[in-house]
């Protein structure tokens, strides 16, 4: 077993011991109650899914599928806040070591000669039976070979991801085996938890993965309809192989009989929809809607949190003027982002929070501990900038077009903003809103405009900076391209040491930021809301990359409460 692997063990053990230590105190008595709808606007709550298939690798795959199919890894929601424990549960994608827990694995261990990462799982977990695609079966190490290679070998795979694996392979029914050329650091999130790491069925496969209604897994709940622009709806699996501990006794789950994604564009009739106790959660609660909320119902509970998705407007670096740095640096300057905090956001905003997010304890520095270079790009400056597109030869500025996506009323807003403050410094900008799966294909496709607003996943640590930054990631609109910096990237991979990671990352976040291939621009706070009859829940997010299955399948529904209040 590897050095850093016995680290991160003896860390979750102690983690382990205090969560269950403070556990007993923190929960309620309270007995928890089946049956009933929870309904939802999630925390993308005018997308539908993009695709069920993961051979299209969608980034949100999770959050549509994450209630059917399981992974290896998973949350240990007995760490959130509301058990005593650290851990809000609000990060995209990201799980601290001491808060990841098996999910289909039983035990896993990092062996040497040769490099693997040996997965035990959990012996009679059940696909469940789908009419015309498959009878139910026991899950075996098959299967996670199969779903790793349905990905890997499929032509929209995610460049590098996977760089590391040679092999996977399944030593006995419930032992599978990952095989790497080097060590990679991630490999709890690339191949435990990620966004591309659920284990699906072959019949899956075989009957045509597009399609919903063949979906079917091992987890908590099944996609009993779809309709796009409209509401997913799934229904409890009576044959659910988990149980949750409630205080002394062992329950099992789901609670909830049915979970209702509502797709509701119109803010304000999303707002009248959760105000009116026809949402039982809102996952994303803008500052201004929190107020008034506040205001129309004070037994509403809400858990505040800074943005896990960023804010910035990508330069691509291969196109003139912005290959220059003198160019991207003025456009820093040309903004002031301190008032945008204050006016735009009433001061819900962080200034800096990004590449790395705040909860990336021991990853991410404040901006007061930046160098003077970093923390110039954040002071609003429009002198300096006139002089830098000057010396750049654009003395008289220039114009470029910025697409932005229409789906985000928050960017249509902001982008106008922005170009008011560019054009005093003579950098005019031609907006291009466009519908988002148009406005996702030019990244993905790298026919994007030279400029582009967007936000984007922090991701994990080591992500934030290889998807959005190394030469030639799908994430990467800028076209940053460095061969030293993808080299020092591929050296923090390899790294088993966590805390000598922490230092090689936070070089390279300093070094990113200097270079200025955004316009970095304030990361949003936001809340979460829900209705007191919704328990064993504390806004809590994501259980791994933007999954909320896990802790939707441990809430209930208290159906006495509800009646009380009226509704």
């Amino acid at each position: 077993m590897s050095q850093g692997f016995g680290r991160w063990l003896k860390v979750g053990a102690l983690g382990i011991a205090l969560a269950l230590s403070s556990q007993a105190s923190a929960q309620t008595a309270e007995k928890p109650q089946y049956g009933g709808t929870l309904e939802v606007s999630t925390i993308f709550a005018t997308l539908s899914a993009l695709s069920f298939d993961h051979k299209d690798w969608p980034w949100k795959i999770n959050h549509d599928a994450g209630t059917i199919y399981e992974q290896l890894l998973v949350a240990d929601l007995s760490k959130s806040k509301k058990n005593g424990g650290p851990h809000s549960f609000t990060a995209d994608s990201w799980l601290p070591n001491d808060a990841v827990k098996g999910e289909l694995a039983e035990s896993w261990t990092i062996q040497d000669n040769p490099l693997a990462i040996v997965f035990k799982l959990k012996k009679g977990i059940m696909f469940q039976a789908k009419p015309g695609v498959m009878e139910a079966r026991e899950l075996t190490a098959d299967d996670v070979v199969f779903s790793y290679y349905y990905r890997y070998n499929s032509p929209r795979r995610l460049e590098g991801l996977f760089d590391e694996v040679t092999k996977v392979e399944a030593l006995d029914k419930h032992t599978v085996a990952f095989y790497l050329n080097k060590y990679m650091a991630d490999w709890p999130y690339r191949i435990g938890y990620g966004h591309n790491s659920s284990i699906m069925p072959k019949e899956v496969a075989d009957a045509g993965a597009s399609d919903w209604k063949n979906a079917t897994g091992t987890g908590p709940f099944m996609l009993e309809n779809y309709v796009s622009g409209n509401a997913h709806t799934y229904v409890k699996n009576q044959n659910y192989w988990d149980k949750e501990k409630i205080g002394d006794t062992e329950y099992k789950l789901p609670f909830i009989d049915k979970i209702v994604y509502r797709i509701i564009k119109d803010d304000s009739t999303r707002m009248t929809a959760f105000r009116t106790g026809k949402l039982d959660i809102m996952e994303v609660v803008r500052w201004e809607e929190q107020e008034a909320l506040k205001k129309a119902n004070p037994a509403i509970k809400f858990n505040n949190w800074v943005s896990s998705y960023a804010t910035m407007l990508v330069l691509r670096t291969d196109t003139k003027p912005f290959d220059d740095i003198r160019v991207r640096r003025a456009l820093n300057m040309a903004i002031n982002k301190e008032e945008i905090v204050k006016s735009f956001y009433n001061g819900n905003a962080e200034l800096f929070a990004y590449p790395m997010h705040p909860d990336f304890i021991g990853y991410y520095e404040p901006l007061s501990a930046m160098p003077d270079s970093v923390k110039e790009l954040f002071t609003y400056n429009p002198d300096k900038a006139k002089k830098l597109l000057a010396e750049a030869g654009y003395p008289n500025g220039f114009s470029f077009k910025v697409q932005v996506s229409s789906g985000s009323p928050v960017l249509m807003d902001l982008l106008p903003l922005m170009a008011a403050y560019l054009e005093q410094v003579g950098v005019k900008i031609e907006i291009q809103p466009m519908e988002y799966t148009s406005f996702l294909s030019v990244m993905t496709t790298k026919t994007n405009a030279p400029g582009y607003l967007m936000q984007i996943g922090h991701t994990t640590p080591l992500l934030a900076l290889r998807k959005n930054f190394v030469t030639g990631q799908r994430w990467n609109p800028s076209m940053w391209s460095d061969p030293e910096f993808d080299k020092k990237m591929d050296a923090v991979d390899q790294e088993r040491d966590e805390e000598k990671r922490q230092v090689m990352v936070r070089e390279l976040t300093r070094e990113i930021l200097d270079k200025a291939p955004h316009i970095w621009m304030p990361t949003a706070k936001a809340a979460t809301a829900w209705w007191p009859w919704v328990k064993n829940y504390n806004g809590e997010l994501t259980a791994g990359a933007v999954r909320p299955g896990p802790i939707y399948s441990r809430l209930w529904i208290d159906q006495e409460l509800k009646k009380k209040m009226g509704y």
